[in-house]
């Protein structure tokens, strides 16, 4: 039985995508890669983040969550921040219809040129985690989307 862990993503599956590892046995993050090449363009006022594809989905138990962070190096070498800091992959996001699962990055570039990350790089880490629900929680919802669809 499958408790946690990573897939390719429809439509990733001859991309040659590396599935997540934790590089020393101390790590709590998975490093993650990027799927094909990305500019993200110096930040402008009013600009979108650029998304960064995976390639990959994650599977975890009912009371589990993937939590998506920056690489620490990524602010001071690159100028990369995470648009939303912090990444939230909930299980259910997990084969969704409208993107199957699919993860991936927002980062806004503070630097004053344009950076380009190639397939292959490792751009940010997964971890997992437990969550908890208050006495009174009721949630009983479906998810009816991917990517950004929680309040739709």
């Amino acid at each position: 039985m499958k408790s946690r862990g990573f897939e390719i993503a429809k439509g990733f599956e001859d991309k040659e995508i590396n599935l997540p590892v934790r590089k020393t046995k101390y790590s709590a993050g998975y490093d993650i890669e990027a799927a094909e090449d990305v500019t993200i363009p110096s930040f402008k006022k009013g600009d979108a983040p650029t998304l960064i594809p995976t390639g990959l989905k994650a599977y975890m138990e009912d009371d589990e969550v993937l939590y998506l962070y920056n690489r620490s190096s990524n602010p001071k070498k690159k100028g990369l921040i995470l648009a939303n800091s912090v990444g939230v992959v909930d299980k259910d996001y997990y084969g969704n219809p409208d993107n199957d699962g699919h993860i991936m990055f927002a980062f806004f570039n503070i630097k004053d040129e344009d950076i380009t990350i190639k397939k292959g790089e490792a751009i940010g880490q997964g971890i997992f985690a437990k969550y908890l629900v208050t006495d009174d929680d009721q949630a009983e919802g479906e998810r009816v989307g991917g990517f950004g669809s929680t309040s739709k």
